[in-house]
């Protein structure tokens, strides 16, 4: 395995081909080939994405960087996959086919929280829909695989990154195993790749065979039972993290023999009480030597408090200071694989950050879509990713399971030179930056007070249920960074898009203020997720005393400036750990506060997130899980999920006879009427044939028609 102190710098590897030279864009045909005088790609990256030449989508990001070790890459984008012509296109790679579903899940990308199908797509042309296939990593693996057998072929990017190991489906409401053996795949690249996918070029460029590549942090394969690298020691989950009481305890005073415990399908390992001495002996073990077994997958399929066990040991080891290697059994008998997860990559440097951002991207979309819109592009087209990572640990977010905890910032100097390409290069720019964020707004620099903390810490939020004492939360460098931005010529105005962490922005007064006064374009979005201790405590959300502090420092920064700026606050219906008690008392505060709010999330349980882990099991990943440990509520039936959404909703008649019905249920009828401080009215507005409201009241817009609801 790689040494932490030890993994080279993107910066260090000699060029593979010292003469290529930077293509136009990567091509996408052989005549683009052709024009460039490759015979051949090195690498062929396979994408569901339009391509769009820009370092905020992962084809370009991957590409590029590749392209400037001198290898040879080329793009398939948005294949049809239903043959292996498609993947034909360009040939077969001489090193590897790269395959990923594109910037989002496949199934997130095509479909909603209540499992219906997506009328458009964001990163297609035209936002057409249904340019990708369901479970897209595997159809493309299994394409790619009939158009050339014996081509390497390696996944990556989100999806098979929070799918690698045994995960729950929300589409198919079932535990479904690592992505690895269904695709068939020779490795699987998770996290931000850009390490492991350059270090892979090169040692399959110089001979090495893919089986034989098997010590690259941030990679996972599938082995036979057993193996292990020399020296390595296998260490029993259940030694780390004592999932419970799992066994039942003998009667002493039973006469008759027990009967024997079912037998097990071969290959699956039953579950023990480990002793106190040995759990200790494991926890000394030296931890780079160790590969912790997850029960197998034939175990947590069936066995919730299992698979709730598996989650939280998986989670325990994201940080890369001193996470360990991880194996998971799939199948029985002759056919059982191990699947093998490395640790997770190694976090890139100031100085890595601005090499991948500053390659000579396009910045815009391939010339083969013409002038068709693809509405992602058009999004980010004048914002700027500052960093990646998040160290907010929010449970329903898959960020720190891809991208890590540990913030990687570009240089002040990086950000300020794209600001300017942006300016001379990018069409249609009229001098608004959209965004200077990325998965949050205001972490850029901040990080762990001392690194051996740091490399050691096994904490899953740095924010939550308090702010770490060990971590630096100065927004100086941000605030600087956002006058220099502001600063530069042709530059009007500077915004920030990305969502704020405003229990870090409480912190500095002076950032608060920089922000209202300068970067806010009258509304500013703020996540705060609910009011209510339960579910906040599920999320891992700061509590909405929180929030007023902040909204009150928002209002008065904006009073001093002169500016009339609303705070837009998102809420999530229906999570984990939310009665219906809980969203009717978040309706009373929105209705208080005068919010009506037009577009809700419903909660989607998105592979590998621990609120997903309590949505499946029932159980509370973020403490220890055992069959009589802390169970979570979860509202999972369609009619409850519903009820929370039109609670967000309160104001819309679509929502009221589903509110009155749970209002009567809870014995709140005094909350229905016509008074201000009732919730829903009695009556139900009768919407006419021709669209026009009735006597019966409301303002036509309820899309049903109705009489009184009593």
């Amino acid at each position: 395995m790689e040494n932490p102190g030890l993994a080279p710098s993107l910066l260090s590897y000699p060029r593979y081909r010292p003469k290529l030279k930077p293509a136009p864009f990567l091509p996408m045909s052989r005549a683009e080939m052709d024009a460039l005088g490759w015979d051949e790609c090195d690498i062929i990256v396979v994408t569901g994405d339009a391509y769009i030449d820009h370092p905020s989508f992962g084809m370009a990001l991957i590409g590029r960087t590749l392209e400037a070790q001198g290898f040879r890459v080329g793009i398939i984008s948005q294949p049809d996959w239903h043959s292996a012509d498609a993947f034909r296109v360009l040939g077969k790679p001489r090193l590897f086919f790269g395959l990923t579903a594109g910037n989002m899940d496949s199934m997130i990308n095509r479909y909603t929280a209540d499992r219906k199908p997506r009328s458009d797509d964001a990163y297609t042309a035209d936002a057409l829909p249904d340019k990708r296939p369901d479970r897209a990593v595997v159809v493309y693996a299994q394409r790619a695989r009939e158009a050339y057998p014996d081509a390497n072929i390696v996944i990556g990017s989100i999806e098979a990154s929070l799918r690698r190991i045994a995960h729950y489906d929300h589409w198919s409401e079932k535990v479904r195993r690592s992505v690895l053996p269904d695709a068939k795949a020779d490795l699987l690249i998770f996290g931000s790749g850009e390490r492991a996918t350059i270090a892979l070029a090169h040692r399959l460029a110089a001979g090495e065979p893919i089986e034989a590549i098997r010590d690259l942090r941030g990679t996972a394969f599938m082995v036979k039972p057993g193996w292990h690298p020399e020296g390595f020691v296998e260490v029993d989950s259940v030694a780390i993290d004592r999932p419970g009481p799992v066994e039942p305890h003998r009667d002493p005073y039973e006469m008759e023999p027990q009967q024997a415990a079912p037998a097990l399908p071969d290959g699956a390992q039953p579950v023990r009480i480990v002793p106190a001495g040995e759990r200790v002996a494991a926890r000394k073990a030296d931890r780079a030597r160790q590969v912790i077994r997850l029960p197998a997958y034939e175990v947590v399929k069936d066995d919730k408090v299992m698979y709730a066990h598996a989650s939280r040991t998986f989670h325990l080891e994201s940080n890369p200071g001193n996470a360990r290697a991880m194996v998971q059994a799939h199948g029985v008998g002759p056919g059982c694989r191990d699947v093998w997860l490395n640790p997770p990559p190694l976090p890139l440097s100031t100085e890595e950050m601005d090499w991948v951002f500053g390659q000579p991207y396009a910045r815009k979309a391939h010339p083969v879509y013409g002038e068709a819109r693809i509405p992602a592009w058009d999004m980010i087209r004048f914002s700027i990713n500052i960093m990646r990572g998040c160290f907010g640990g929010c449970t329903f977010c898959s960020i720190t399971e891809h991208e890590g905890r540990i913030i990687q910032s570009r240089s002040e100097a990086s950000i300020l030179k794209e600001i300017e390409e942006i300016r001379d290069k990018t069409p249609g720019f009229t001098g608004t930056i959209s965004d200077l964020g990325g998965p949050t707004a205001n972490m850029y620099r901040m990080a762990c007070k001392d690194p051996k903390i740091e490399s050691s810490c096994r904490r899953l939020s740095c924010v939550f249920p308090g702010i770490c004492e060990n971590l630096g939360t100065d927004h100086g460098p941000l605030i600087q960074l956002y006058r220099k931005a502001r600063a530069i010529p042709g530059v009007k105005k500077v915004l920030i898009g990305s969502g704020l962490r405003y229990d870090l922005a409480v912190r500095s007064p002076e950032y608060v203020k920089e922000l209202v006064t300068h970067h806010v374009g009258g509304l500013l979005k703020i996540a705060p997720e609910h009011t209510e201790d339960g579910p906040l405590n599920k999320m891992m959300k700061p509590g909405i005393g929180t929030y007023d502090r902040f909204k009150e420092m928002f209002e008065k920064y904006s009073k001093e400036a002169g500016k009339k700026q609303h705070l837009i606050p998102y809420f999530i219906a229906a999570h984990p750990g939310t009665t219906d008690e809980d969203m009717l008392n978040l309706a009373l505060w929105l209705k208080s506060n005068d919010f009506r709010l037009d577009q809700v999330q419903t909660f989607m349980p998105t592979p590998m997130a621990m609120a997903t882990t309590m949505y499946h099991s029932g159980k509370n990943p973020l403490r220890k899980v055992s069959v009589d440990s802390e169970a979570v509520d979860t509202p999972k039936s369609g009619r409850q999920r519903r009820l929370h959404k039109a609670l967000l909703r309160y104001h819309d008649p679509e929502g009221w006879p589903l509110i009155r019905e749970a209002l009567r249920a809870m014995g709140r009828h005094d909350l229905i009427g016509s008074a201000p401080r009732h919730l829903v009215p009695r009556d139900q507005p009768v919407i006419l044939d021709r669209g026009e409201p009735g006597k019966g009241g409301g303002a036509g817009q309820s899309r049903k028609t109705g009489g009184k609801a009593d």
